[in-house]
């Protein structure tokens, strides 16, 4: 067993193919994924285990990414988020409801997906004044 600690991420994204293009990138960029296509499934996996960073679709059937970003800051506080989207005006919203959150406008080179990725895991959460 290796010392590294594997970042976990959760995934949750509707859009098939691009869950499965997302998870495989992350996979191969040395992350542990859990992904599901909708936010409601997201909350059971935010309740029962930790995770690093939960990387949202914003727009989802049921559940908006804004929302469960909402519900994961509730229960799993010191989980990162991150969205991707490919609506600019969804990204004002995100922006203003979820100050801290990351917004990644698709589409999006998998290379930089990782590099935010990384560099939204390695912040020091800032100190809420």
């Amino acid at each position: 067993m290796s010392e590294l600690h594997h970042k976990r991420i959760l995934l949750a994204e509707d859009d098939e193919a691009m869950r499965t293009y997302l998870e495989r990138a992350l996979n191969q960029a040395g992350y542990d994924v859990d992904a599901v296509d909708r936010g409601t499934e997201a909350i059971p996996l935010l309740e029962n285990a930790e995770y690093d960073l939960l990387l949202s679709d914003i727009v989802m059937p049921e559940m908006d990414g804004i929302e469960l970003a909402q519900r994961c800051n509730e229960i799993s506080p010191a989980t990162k988020v991150m969205f991707i989207t490919g609506f600019a005006a969804v990204t004002l919203k995100a922006s203003r409801e979820q100050p801290h959150a990351k917004v990644l406008s698709k589409p999006f080179h998998l290379r930089d997906l990782v590099i935010e990725v990384e560099r939204v895991l390695q912040e020091k959460v800032s100190a809420q004044l």
